[in-house]
């Protein structure tokens, strides 16, 4: 069984990650809770989730509101995610976690903009 970073089998990803640096903006969603949306890059991305960056950790299962843009589009592509894992890393890169989030709603029309984009690279 082949394992990757985060110690999940690779077979249940449904779809390859693509390894590029795309500006992405998230925000917990906490009920009644004033949360402040961060910006950071991702990491890797699919049609099925990305993984980005960050200083701040974030607990398994946490709902995020994402925005990603994409730079061949005009608009950020809108998801609601959840986060499978958080790995603590060195912070030789500025960011002390590395998050992996599948996305959970997500319109059929972005994540084909999505495959589209990652297929030019």
């Amino acid at each position: 069984m082949i394992m990757n970073e985060a110690g999940m089998s690779a077979e249940k990803r449904q779809s390859s990650r693509v390894q590029t640096s795309i500006p992405v903006r998230y925000r917990e969603l906490r009920d009644g809770a004033e949360v402040v949306s961060v910006g950071t890059l991702t990491s890797d991305v699919s049609t099925g989730g990305l993984r980005f960056g960050t200083n701040k950790f974030i607990s398994n299962a946490c709902r995020l509101m994402l925005e990603l843009d994409i730079p061949t589009l005009t608009k950020p592509i809108t998801a609601l995610s959840k986060v499978i894992w958080t790995q603590k890393v060195d912070a030789r890169d500025d960011c002390q976690y590395q998050v992996g989030n599948q996305f959970m709603e997500i319109t059929k029309k972005d994540q084909e903009l999505i495959a589209t984009y990652l297929k030019s690279l």
